[in-house]
């Protein structure tokens, strides 16, 4: 006597067949989107390139005033804002930063000139002094804003369009391919006389992108 099996139900063929088939879809889906998340986000990358990096000390004067100086260029593919300066660790207020982006001005032959250290002694106590025509001079050049707050440097030659530096209200905005120069006033008590010919570690900051370089501090008699 044989006893009687019950009924299974399973799922049919075609029902495995189409589950197999909708989560193949689902996965390869995912893969195309992963790759190409992970490939836009490392085609779209910031980067900042700084040369040119100056620090400067007044050591003939009874205020030990010192300025720095750098170029700076978004060498990325995104928008950057330069956020942070500082020397020796010390973050210098943007209230302390003078540049100028303006690409008329800021042309790759001022660019890639060797930045010039004009004078603190102004009427201005530790203001940098405008530079042009191969000397100091006491008033920014027609070209640029007459204010306290501003000066001009012709950083390349007589011929070349004079670079006018403004006080910064916040951080430099620079689109992908954009220049700038800037100059910042070191606050006092950070470098004193006795570090002229040391190495003083200068870092510029957009956001997390940047680094520290090592600067050899130079000595000037006004």
């Amino acid at each position: 006597m044989f006893l009687k099996t019950k009924n299974r139900k399973a799922i049919s063929a075609v029902l495995a067949t189409l589950i197999i088939l909708v989560a193949t879809v689902v996965l390869g889906t995912g893969v195309i989107l992963f790759g190409t998340s992970l490939f836009q986000t490392n085609a779209q990358s910031s980067g900042l390139a700084v040369q040119g990096v100056h620090v400067w000390i007044n050591s003939n004067s009874p205020t030990t005033y010192a300025w720095g100086a750098a170029e700076i260029r978004n060498s990325g593919d995104k928008i950057l804002s330069v956020d942070q300066i500082s020397v020796r660790g010390t973050q210098i207020p943007f209230s302390s930063w003078y540049f100028d982006n303006n690409s008329t001005r800021v042309t790759a032959g001022n660019f890639q000139s060797q930045l010039i250290y004009s004078s603190t002694s102004g009427t201005t106590p530790g203001m940098m002094e405008s530079y042009y025509s191969g000397k100091a001079q006491t008033s920014p050049p027609p070209t640029c804003p007459t204010t306290t707050t501003a000066f001009g440097i012709n950083e390349s030659t007589t011929l070349a369009p004079i670079v006018c530096f403004s006080q910064a209200s916040g951080p430099i905005s620079l689109k992908p391919g954009d220049m700038a120069i800037t100059y910042f006033k070191i606050p006092n008590g950070v470098l004193s006389t006795v570090d002229s010919g040391s190495a003083s570690s200068v870092a510029l900051y957009a956001g997390n992108v940047g680094a520290p370089q090592s600067i050899t501090v130079q000595s000037q008699q006004n």
